[in-house]
């Protein structure tokens, strides 16, 4: 029945137009999970009868493996598990990227999805979706006098810290902005986290933080940077005191990780690598080339949950 839906069958199309290898004439249809299949063609010459069954076949064989993939990949249900997960970002600029990383978080599992951003950014977050729960409570520099900056600093602290209980994870940067009081905010706030044992995941403008403040991540084993290209070659240059080598790759991230400490790094490019100071995994598939703003945003908010999905189907 799920197999026939409209949606899954879009969803098909999709998968086939991005997908242009084929399987070993030789395989079943059952060993072909995770495979890619080339576009449907067939010889010259051939009868439209036999080119309509040779598609019929393919396209038959290609929705049992995609059904069979989710799947595999999907955990049981548990009546007895709960997550919750808060994004800290969103301003006046970016109201974007804390939605998608919220969104993405309640899409793959998490049952709530909190966002903490500025007073600015929050109606229209609210607006963007009924299904998340905005708070806003951040400030930027503009808002705040000077001689109110540390009770307001102690407040936010306050309002985050009587939330945290119920969070599995707090991702940090989608949408956060560069404004310096908001930055040192957001650094208590990462502080608190990490004395709760807090799983944590840096992505944005959150990784301009940590790279000019080490410390907030240093020897943590529960946090999770997700830099890009930019990103990437400004922690390189901080930490490692050198370019990016493409040649030495691995190597160069496995040193990266070990020198913040503990951590966990996952490289986005045009093949994602992933490393947690000891082992080094490289993307089998490459991400599509029509690449735009919100992607990193939504691996951001999705990934603690997948992590703690696959870990539960083991």
């Amino acid at each position: 029945m799920w197999a026939a839906s409209p949606a899954f069958r879009r969803q098909l199309v999709l998968l086939r137009s991005l997908l242009p290898q084929s399987p070993p004439p030789s395989s079943p249809p059952s060993s072909v999970v995770g495979r890619r299949f080339a576009p449907l063609s067939s010889p010259s010459g051939t009868s439209g009868s036999l080119r309509a069954a040779h598609a019929m076949a393919a396209a038959t064989v290609y929705e049992a493996d995609a059904e069979a993939v989710v799947r595999r990949i999907t955990p049981p249900l548990d009546r007895a598990r709960h997550n919750g997960q808060a994004v800290i970002g969103g301003c006046r600029e970016y109201t974007g990227a804390p939605y998608f990383a919220a969104t993405s978080a309640l899409k793959v599992g998490a049952d709530l999805s909190h966002v903490f951003c500025t007073k600015d950014a929050a109606t229209v977050i609210k607006s963007y979706s009924p299904e998340l729960i905005v708070h806003p409570i951040l400030e930027e520099s503009y808002s705040v006098k000077d001689d109110e900056r540390a009770s307001v600093s102690s407040k936010i602290l306050t309002e985050v810290a009587k939330w945290m209980e119920r969070f599995d994870c707090i991702v940090i940067g989608p949408g956060l902005g560069r404004d310096s009081f908001l930055l040192d905010c957001v650094s208590n706030i990462m502080k608190h986290a990490r004395q709760a044992n807090i799983p944590t995941v840096v992505d944005g403008d959150g990784l301009f933080l940590i790279t000019n403040n080490l410390g907030l991540v240093e020897g943590n084993p529960l946090a999770i940077l997700t830099p890009n290209v930019y990103e990437y070659k400004r922690l390189v240059q901080k930490v490692l005191n050198c370019d990016v080598s493409e040649e030495t790759a691995s190597e160069q991230l496995t040193a990266l990780c070990q020198k913040i400490g503990g951590v966990t790094i996952m490289r986005k490019g045009k093949a994602d690598v992933i490393c947690d100071g000891k082992t080094v995994t490289q993307a089998s598939t490459f991400g599509s080339p029509r690449r735009c703003g919100g992607q990193g945003d939504i691996l951001s908010g999705s990934i603690y949950i997948l992590g703690t999905a696959l870990h539960r189907v083991k």
